[in-house]
C-alpha cells in the first residue's frame, strides 16, 4: 500500500516559532501529503493560513493529549501521521526515513527519530542554530540503525494512525496541558499491536523554546502524578519505572533548587513535587489537580482516584530502552 504520510503540530500561543518551523519543513525531500496545524485560537497561528495555504489548520480546546487527538480525527485519509513539536526543526530527509522505517518494518506501529540536540535540556535554541547543527550533522555519514525502544520521544515520533484509530488508541485527555508523559502513554498502549522502534536516519533538532510552558508548580505535580497515574492503568508502562522516572526528576529539582538555572523554576517544580507526594498520601492524587495545585480541590471519585488500583510491576521485553531524552 502506498503510504500517505501527514504531519501534525499542536501548537498555543507559539505563532512566531511556529511560523520558522512551517518554512523548515518546505525543505522536506519526501514532502508530506498533508501538513495540519491544531491550535486554540486564531492568534495560535498568526499569518500562516495566508502565507502558507498548503497548510491546514483545525481548532480544539486547548490540552497536548485533545490537540493530538483532533490532528487523528483530522487525517483519517493518511496511514502515517508524523507528531512534530511546533519547535521541532526536522533534517531535510526526516520523512523520507520514517516512510521508509514502516515499509520495512510492516509490524512496527510508533517510531520514533534521533534528536541531534534538545534545547529542553538548557536554555533553548534558536532556528538559526537548529540549522547550523542539521548542516554539521549532514556532513557526516548518516547512521541507519534501527532498534526497538519503550517510548516515541513526543517532540517527533511517528505512529501507524490506521492502527491507532482501528483499536481506539487516542491520548489520554486525563494529563491536562503539556502533558507530562502522554508521549510514553500512548506508546505503550500502541505498543500492544505491534513495534515501538527507534531510528537514527530520521534527524532533527528539539529547540526547546521556553515561551508558553507548563509553570514550575505546575510542572513539578505533573512530573509525580502522571507517571503513577499511567502506571496505574496497567497498560504497559510499569510501576518500578514511574517510581525511578519519579525520582529522576525529584533528585534533579532538589540538587539544583539551591542554584536553580536560568531557564528552569527548579523551586517551583520541587513544591509540586511536594503538593503531589501530599495528595498522594491523603488519596486524592489525580493529573486533573496540577490545574490547581495547593488549591483545596473535592476528593476525586473512587473509580477516578490514583488509590483506587494496586501497582502492577512489568517487564519490557529484552533490548528495549526508554527514549534517553527526558524533558526535566
Amino acid at each position: 500500500m502506498t503510504s500517505r504520510v501527514a504531519i501534525g503540530i499542536a501548537t498555543v500561543g507559539r505563532a512566531e516559532i511556529l511560523a520558522q518551523t512551517l518554512a523548515e519543513l518546505a525543505c522536506q525531500t519526501r514532502p508530506a501529503d498533508r501538513i495540519v496545524v491544531c491550535c486554540t485560537t486564531v492568534e495560535d497561528v498568526g499569518d500562516a493560513p495566508a502565507s502558507r495555504p498548503h497548510v491546514e489548520v483545525v481548532y480544539s480546546a486547548a490540552g497536548l493529549p485533545r490537540q493530538r487527538n483532533r490532528l487523528l480525527e483530522a487525517t483519517t485519509d493518511c496511514n502515517i501521521l508524523l507528531f512534530f513539536d511546533d519547535d521541532f526543526v526536522p533534517d531535510p530527509d526526516y520523512v523520507a526515513a520514517i516512510e521508509d522505517l514502516f515499509d520495512r518494518h510492516p509490524d512496527a506501529v510508533v517510531a520514533t527519530g534521533h534528536v541531534i540536540a534538545d534545547g529542553i535540556c538548557g536554555r533553548g535554541l534558536t532556528v538559526a542554530e537548529g540549522r547550523k547543527l542539521i548542516l554539521a550533522d549532514r556532513s557526516q555519514p548518516t547512521p541507519t540503525a534501527i532498534g526497538p525502544i519503550f517510548n516515541g520521544y513526543g517532540c517527533n515520533f511517528a505512529v501507524r494512525a490506521d492502527i491507532a484509530r482501528r483499536h481506539k488508541v487516542r491520548f489520554d485527555e486525563r494529563l491536562p496541558l503539556y502533558a507530562w508523559q502522554e508521549d510514553v502513554d500512548f506508546s505503550r498502549r500502541m505498543a500492544a499491536h505491534g513495534w515501538v522502534l527507534r531510528t537514527s536516519a530520521a534527524r532533527g533538532v528539539h529547540l526547546g523554546v521556553k515561551q508558553a510552558r507548563t509553570p514550575g508548580l505546575r510542572l513539578g505535580y505533573a512530573q509525580v502524578a502522571n507517571p503513577i497515574y499511567v502506571a496505574r492503568k496497567r497498560a504497559g508502562y510499569p510501576m518500578l519505572h514511574a517510581l525511578k522516572h519519579i525520582a529522576r526528576n525529584l533528585g534533579a529539582n532538589l540538587v539544583h533548587s539551591a542554584r536553580p538555572e536560568p531557564w528552569v523554576d527548579r523551586r517551583g517544580r520541587l513544591r509540586g513535587n511536594m503538593i503531589a507526594f501530599g495528595d498522594l498520601m491523603l488519596g486524592r492524587l489525580a493529573p486533573e489537580r496540577m490545574l490547581l495545585a495547593g488549591n483545596p480541590m473535592p476528593k476525586p471519585s473512587a473509580g477516578a482516584a490514583l488509590g483506587a488500583a494496586a501497582p502492577v510491576l512489568y517487564n519490557p521485553p529484552a533490548g528495549t530502552a526508554e527514549h534517553s531524552s527526558e524533558r526535566f
